[in-house]
Parts: C-alpha cells; sequence; structure tokens
C-alpha cells in the first residue's frame, strides 16, 4: 500500500484555538448605580468560553464531547463546524462538514424542499444530484405532507429530523451531531440510531455531542472531557466517562 501524507489521516485539526465573548451587562437601574457609574463605565464582561486548546480528529473516526451545560461544547462545536470565527489558531477540515442541531442554517422562511436545495448544494451537491436523493430525505424525515410548509411552521422534531436525514442522505464527510438523539419522538430515535450503526457511517467522521453516557460509550472511538472552557482529558469512552462521573459526584 502507498504511504499517505500523514495529514491526510486527520479528518480535523485545530490548533490553538481559543474564543472569548464580551458581554455588556446594563446595570444603570438603581440611582445610586447610576451615579457610581458617572465615573465608572460598565465594562463589558469577559466570558472565556473555549480557552487555548489543540486536538485531532482522525478520518472515519466518531468523537465525543462530554462537559456540563456552560462548560463550552456547543461553542466549541461551532467554532469546529465554522460557525463561529476563532480568537486565536485555526481549525484545518478536510471534506464538507455540516453541523446539525435542530435546524442550524437552515433558513426559517423557506420551506422543506427549499432548504434540501440550499443544504444540499452547500455540501457541494449538483442540483440533479440532489433531485435523486430529494424523495429519500423527505421520506426518511417523514415529512411528506409538509415539503412546501416553511420550516418556521415546524415543531423541533420536525426540524431535527429534516436535519438528520439531510445529512445521512446528501452524505457530509463530518458531521457534527449536537443532543441529536435528544430530539424528536422515540420512534425517530429508533431510527436515527439504527442509521447511525448502519454503514452510512463508515468512513465518515463524527463528532458527538451528548449528555447520555450510554451513547457516547456505545458510538464514540475516543472522547474528549470539557471543562470551563478547557479539555480535561481526551481518551476512550470509559475513562473519560468515569473522570467526569466523578467530578460531577463532588458538586
Amino acid at each position: 500500500m502507498e504511504k499517505k501524507n500523514s495529514k491526510e489521516k486527520f479528518a480535523l485539526i485545530a490548533k490553538n484555538i481559543s474564543k472569548t465573548f464580551f458581554i455588556t451587562e446594563d446595570i444603570q437601574n438603581t440611582i445610586k448605580q447610576r451615579l457610581f457609574t458617572i465615573f465608572n463605565r460598565p465594562t463589558p464582561k469577559k466570558v472565556e468560553a473555549i480557552k487555548m486548546m489543540s486536538f485531532e480528529i482522525k478520518k472515519g473516526e466518531c468523537f465525543g464531547i462530554i462537559g456540563r451545560n456552560g462548560s463550552g461544547k456547543s461553542t466549541l462545536v461551532k467554532i469546529l463546524a465554522g460557525v463561529y470565527p476563532v480568537d486565536t489558531g485555526y481549525v484545518k477540515i478536510s471534506g464538507s462538514t455540516m453541523l446539525m442541531n435542530l435546524g442550524v442554517g437552515m433558513s426559517h422562511e423557506l420551506s422543506a424542499r427549499e432548504n434540501i436545495y440550499v443544504s444540499g448544494s452547500v455540501l457541494g451537491l449538483k442540483i440533479k444530484e440532489i433531485d435523486k436523493i430529494f424523495d429519500s430525505i423527505i421520506a426518511f424525515a417523514e415529512l411528506e405532507e409538509f415539503v412546501d410548509t416553511k420550516i418556521k411552521y415546524f415543531s423541533s422534531g420536525m426540524l431535527a429530523r429534516l436535519g438528520f436525514s439531510i445529512a445521512v442522505n446528501a452524505g457530509a464527510d463530518i458531521m457534527f451531531l449536537d443532543e441529536i438523539f435528544a430530539v424528536g419522538d422515540f420512534k425517530f430515535q429508533e431510527k436515527a440510531i439504527k442509521i447511525f450503526e448502519k454503514s452510512w457511517i463508515e468512513g465518515k467522521t463524527v463528532v458527538l455531542i451528548s449528555h447520555s453516557m450510554e451513547t457516547i460509550q456505545n458510538y464514540c472511538q475516543r472522547v474528549a472531557y470539557i471543562k470551563h472552557g478547557e479539555i480535561v482529558h481526551i481518551g476512550l469512552p470509559e475513562e473519560t466517562i468515569a473522570m467526569y462521573l466523578q467530578e460531577e459526584d463532588h458538586h
């Protein structure tokens, strides 16, 4: 076998990435504070959502991210998927990506049909290629009666089904699944999990955020545990989950 370039075995490389948000709090609500702020302008609150971190995700790997609410998981995924720019460092991606958390990236003023064509184009498919998979997308998402309905009228479950179905059928190389198994009805969750276990996932790279340790344990080869915007540990699911649960118990 010929030796491939070592860079090519990674689907994603994140190097020294960080992200800080500045939130201005309006504190001028009492006379005393108002007088006080004449002399002291309120400074924006600095929130370091992601502190300096570097890691790599291999091609074809299912990589889990766990951590408490507010630990920076969703911010990290948005950075990796290109929704947020980084303040420092860089993210190098090889292949097409799709972020799935309740229809992010879908336009609420467009219908399901229009969103399928827009999302498919973003994933690099030609109109004719989208034509071929269109019916499968609608059927899998169980939205036959809502093809031409604007998605702003969809429930979160319907949105999740549409997003999941587009990703599955249009085949992004790297998929970011943010709590995808926590949405939709039970029947659809079962269907999503079956798909997850089927061969379509082979060769695809998946970044999975979930509060369900069972889901993380079942599907991920490696897991990152994030706390206060920092990676505490990256390792095998068993050890990383054990560390996370042990720390949770001390809270």
